[in-house]
């Protein structure tokens, strides 16, 4: 597998390119908020107005892409699917479709208790322990994330008083294969926190030349002897109010 990961190809002009699939729309938002929990994004749509204005459709369901307002600005509001493959297609059929700056948060597992536990989280880089990535920018263990887009994050959280770390994530396909081997070893690079789509998300940022800014909030905890679930079972629901205002203030600042 290491000589497939690290065989990239140049050639941007794909087999199947997301233009072949989804035309541009019209008007369609610049800035688009996502995340990962439907029961955040209906929680949200059903106490806000939201249009929907497209879709994106696979064998899993169709996806409703909503327009809403804050601050005076229109943008996108859209659920990514879990696992960085199915998160991807659907980024970049969002990107075909018009999007130019993506704001995406979700849950994670936290690695720091001591540096992470109860804060926002900002990725300054992401360890590569998926496939995706490999096929959107060439083989490397570490992706780093836009400072400039961290730094719209930083700026309200500072502003908001609201504690946050910048740190290195670890992106993984298996979440049931993190071993304590594995946990323990990565923990030694650095990394603060765990989930599936970051690294992925990240490289087609970069391949596609959009702006990407996402933050994560710890949900259950590995760096104990014994996993503890907490808050993962309710998605982030009790502080959905919290996360998504910040999604959308970074927004607005985009």
């Amino acid at each position: 597998m290491t000589t497939i990961f690290h065989r990239f190809y140049e050639n941007k002009n794909a087999f199947i390119n997301p233009c072949d699939v989804t035309e541009p729309l019209p008007g369609f938002p610049e800035v688009c908020i996502t995340t990962f929990s439907e029961i955040a994004i209906k929680d949200f749509v059903e106490k806000h107005t939201a249009n929907v204005i497209a879709h994106l459709y696979s064998a899993n369901g169709n996806i409703p892409i909503y327009e809403i307002e804050y601050a005076d600005k229109k943008m996108g509001l859209f659920l990514s699917r879990v696992g960085a493959p199915a998160c991807v297609a659907g980024l970049e059929e969002v990107i075909a479709l018009g999007a130019k700056k993506v704001v995406q948060f979700g849950c994670c597992g936290i690695l720091n208790q001591a540096d992470a536990d109860g804060k926002i989280i900002i990725p300054s880089s992401a360890v590569r322990d998926e496939g995706t990535s490999y096929h959107y920018i060439p083989g490397s263990e570490e992706i780093s994330a836009d400072s400039s887009s961290n730094d719209i994050a930083v700026q309200y959280l500072k502003k908001q008083k609201i504690p946050y770390v910048v740190g290195k994530i670890w992106t993984t396909d298996a979440l049931y294969r993190e071993t304590k081997e594995a946990v323990e070893e990565r923990k030694k690079q650095g990394c603060i926190a765990v989930e599936m789509e970051c690294s992925a998300c990240l490289a087609v940022a970069k391949f596609r030349n959009i702006s990407l800014l996402q933050f994560f909030y710890g949900a259950d905890n590995l760096d104990s002897e014994k996993w503890e679930i907490r808050d993962l079972a309710d998605f982030g629901l009790s502080l959905n109010d919290k996360y998504m205002t910040i999604a959308l203030e970074c927004g607005s600042a985009f």
